[in-house]
């Protein structure tokens, strides 16, 4: 029997959105990636396109790991799957920690193939549990949690950039506190969130009028469902090229601030920059999203990704930092939008029954994105400059506004 929603449980939704805000901060270190690997480059001679390769498994590991996380979420539940997301990470951080700089595959695996996929079960997990407290609101839940992943690169980046540089302490010690603390956090998260109980009556979201609302009935689509339909693969080639922009330029954000003439320490500080816009952009689209409907939010979004690209290779023209610091504030918000979109697209499109492996499905289009930044990285290697690679970004972000337009119905 369904039984009317009580105030004690607004409360625990709220506190369950603050939890995952929290533990989605500490995961979302593997954006930190322009910050983490500047050690490894120092001690080892590791190259950019070998390091830049790094960041792409990592991707796919983190897409591969939201899939398992869908999966393992129904078998196991929510506190085993987030332990065990929990030790693969910090084990990964901790092999890494360990590394000689005899071969770079043994980063691959520590780094790439363990805390990616930690790191991604737990993103999954978290994301989908925490967001069937809120069917009234899926875009503010997805921004507000995508925030808090978005906004790591500044808060635990710049705190492990002065662990690494601290002689005291050292990039391996900071690297296997880091573990440690992400472990601890994905356990705790294990204990503390859990899915509506059976039978709770949750706010229905507000009926939307005019241009916000989509002309088809909304139902719950099963995954299979879903990926035959043509709507779904345009959405998600669409997010594809639009994050493409910023995972390309968050993969070598503080190499391409000192290109343009900024000081090593600023240069440092602009990836922390980049990573607020990023985790303001994932709260601003949510609230848009909410506000304003799913198709205005994408053409908005796809808009602000052809101007993050047209400005940063503008400043590439010119050598102007002002617009170097524009072009990747700019950049974070596009990017910020992406994970947002992705999330509240697949809930309003395919509906919250099987949203758990829809947008772990959906969620794949970050490993296409990570595929276009190694590209535009031997790009950037092969032509000697950062204006090829930005003329590949701006003509993708172009074919996804084709894309974004032809997008109406499931």
């Amino acid at each position: 029997m369904n039984v009317t929603v009580k105030q004690n449980h607004f409360a625990i939704r709220w506190l369950y959105l603050a939890v995952g805000v929290i533990a989605l901060l500490f995961a979302g270190i593997i954006y930190g990636w322009s910050i983490l690997k500047a050690p490894l480059a120092a001690d080892f001679g590791w190259t950019a396109d070998q390091l830049a390769l790094n960041f792409t498994l990592t991707m796919c590991f983190f897409c591969l790991g939201g899939i398992a996380g869908g999966v393992l979420a129904k078998r196991l539940g929510i506190c085993p799957s987030l332990i065990l997301a929990g030790v693969l990470s910090c084990l990964g951080f901790f092999l890494t920690a360990r590394l000689d700089g005899g071969s770079v595959a043994m980063l691959y695996v520590s780094y790439g193939l363990l805390a990616g996929l930690g790191i991604g079960i737990a993103y999954n997990v978290i994301i989908s549990t925490v967001n069937a407290w809120f069917p009234d609101k899926k875009g503010t839940c997805s921004g507000a949690l995508m925030m808090g992943f978005g906004a790591s690169a500044l808060v635990v980046g710049n705190t492990m950039s002065a662990l690494m540089e601290n002689p005291a302490i050292g990039w391996r010690t900071a690297f296997i506190g880091l573990g440690v603390v992400l472990g601890v956090i994905l356990l705790a998260t294990g204990l503390i969130i859990q899915l509506p109980p059976a039978g709770l009556e949750l706010p229905k979201p507000a009926q939307k009028s005019g241009a916000a609302s989509e002309d088809f009935e909304a139902r719950d689509y099963t995954p299979g469902e879903m990926i035959r339909r043509f709507t779904f693969w345009r959405a998600f080639v669409c997010i594809v090229f639009l994050a493409a922009v910023g995972n390309t330029v968050i993969s070598f954000a503080r190499d391409l601030s000192i290109s343009v003439g900024v000081e090593a320490g600023l240069a440092t500080t602009l990836v922390g920059v980049l990573s607020v816009c990023n985790g303001l952009g994932r709260i601003a689209t949510g609230a848009i999203f909410d506000k304003l409907g799913r198709r205005k939010t994408m053409l908005l979004a796809n808009i602000v990704a052809i101007a993050a690209a047209g400005v940063t290779l503008l400043s590439v023209f010119t050598g102007s930092v002002p617009l170097c610091v524009a072009g990747l504030c700019v950049t974070g918000f596009s990017y910020g939008s992406c994970p947002t979109i992705s999330s509240a697209f697949v809930s309003a499109f395919y509906g919250t029954k099987h949203f758990s492996m829809n947008f772990s499905i959906m969620n794949f289009n970050l490993m296409g994105a990570s595929l276009l930044a190694t590209v535009s990285s031997m790009l950037f290697t092969s032509s000697g400059g950062y204006v090829a690679p930005f003329i590949l970004l701006l003509a993708l972000s172009a074919v996804a506004l084709v894309l974004n337009l032809s997008i109406k119905k499931p």
